[in-house]
């Protein structure tokens, strides 16, 4: 008997793990049901931010979905750290593309802390025309009626953000396609429980931080997040803070993943981890009763003569391939969860393994800088210069404004 008692902790383990799937599938069922398109016609001007370092898979063709809205008024400002950098190139042929639309490259050279996009944000701001901003990513692409889906919230007066969820369109390495599937089957499934359980949305994702000025005047701007990791997280937490709705739009955009190899999934995994144990340290220890389907093939390894070590293994894998296929398809209408669903037992298993290994250290990898992250801040390991430590106002004659 007592060589069967691990396996029946890896198997009851396993069974808390299947009713977070059914969480996931509940949640899932009621987004669904609270969603579609909104008859609203508010339609307010706004600026779209979008921060830029180096080239991203696809970057152009993300760029031009946002010169192609159906949408009254709006501005592309695109920030870059240097006038060289090679995203800038990408920029001015958006501009020869669509000399109607109103877009902006500038040139931010403050360094305001150790988050160099955030820093670049505080800085475009400045130069924002509307009462309402949208911060998105270089390579984040969108449909025609983007604006218009993620913008009418905001008639309601509550509302201070708005987010959406996202699908990761994988390049064609191991590392690329777990990262894709991870995505689509597990990190937005855990986003719609957080809905769920918690009344709403508490934070934000980075793929659309869209949100009044006055919301974001209200948590003192974008400066006091330019240490933070997750400073996305960090948005949508404080402006819920404040007293504001966050609201889950039901539009996916989508995001064109780079090659990974397993290494750079790894790593980047790794930063996910140690960012989301920072920003929610509770619910992030409650997350080791979540992996149902690596718990129950532990339980089998464990204990492999077993009929019930089998059968929890058969109801872990049928629970999480529902989960994959409601939220991955149903949701986010990721095509290519069904090619790729053989790999849900390894891409558990490596997040199984993640988690353990996030609470070894507190450095992280971002865009080949390796950072220590303490409290949800990060500080370079290798610290540049004292220009990290400058925390200068942004000075509007100091930006590169190019047209």
């Amino acid at each position: 008997m007592l060589n069967l008692v691990p396996g029946l902790l890896a198997a009851g383990l396993a069974i808390c793990g299947m009713g977070f799937y059914l969480l996931c599938l509940w949640s899932a069922r009621r987004f669904q049901r609270a969603s579609g398109p909104s008859q609203s016609a508010v339609t307010p001007p706004v600026s779209i931010l979008k921060p830029l370092r180096g080239v991203d898979p696809q970057m152009y063709e993300s760029f031009r979905s946002h010169c192609v809205q159906d949408y009254p008024e709006y501005e592309l400002i695109f920030g870059v750290s240097e006038p060289d950098d090679p995203a800038a190139e990408g920029v001015q042929q958006l501009i020869r593309e669509f000399p109607n639309c109103q877009i902006r490259l500038l040139v931010c050279p403050e360094v305001l802390g150790n988050n160099r996009k955030t820093s670049n944000l505080v800085q475009m701001l400045a130069f924002a025309r509307y009462d309402h901003i949208l911060i998105n990513d270089s390579d984040i692409f969108v449909t025609p009626d983007y604006l218009r889906r993620v913008m009418a919230p905001f008639a309601q007066p509550k509302v201070g953000m708005v987010t959406c969820p996202y699908r990761g369109i994988a390049a064609d390495t191991l590392g690329s396609k777990l990262e894709s599937i991870g995505i689509s089957t597990d990190f937005i499934a855990g986003v719609l429980v957080a809905r769920q359980i918690e009344g709403g949305i508490h934070f934000a994702l980075g793929s659309t931080l869209a949100m009044s000025r006055t919301a974001l005047e209200a948590i003192g701007g974008l400066r006091p997040l330019v240490d933070y990791l997750a400073d996305d997280f960090e948005l949508g937490y404080r402006i819920a803070k404040a007293g504001y709705e966050v609201v889950l739009a039901d539009i996916v955009v989508e995001t064109h993943l780079p090659a990974y190899s397993f290494r750079g999934f790894f790593e980047h995994q790794i930063r996910w981890a140690r960012s989301t144990r920072d920003s929610r340290r509770l619910g992030y220890v409650g997350l080791l009763l979540t992996f149902g389907l690596p718990w129950a093939i532990f339980a089998v390894l464990l204990a492999p003569l077993s009929w019930w070590s089998w059968s929890t293994l058969a109801a872990a894998a049928a629970l999480r391939a529902a989960v994959a296929l409601k939220v991955g398809i149903g949701i986010v209408h990721d095509r290519a969860v069904w090619r790729h669903l053989w790999l849900l037992p390894i891409r558990d298993l490596v997040a199984f393994w993640v988690w353990f290994a996030s609470f070894a250290d507190n450095t992280v990898h971002w865009r080949g800088d390796v950072f220590v992250l303490e409290n949800g801040k990060i500080r370079p390991v290798h610290p540049r210069g004292p220009e990290l430590i400058g925390a200068a106002k942004p000075d509007q004659d100091k930006v590169s404004a190019h047209w």
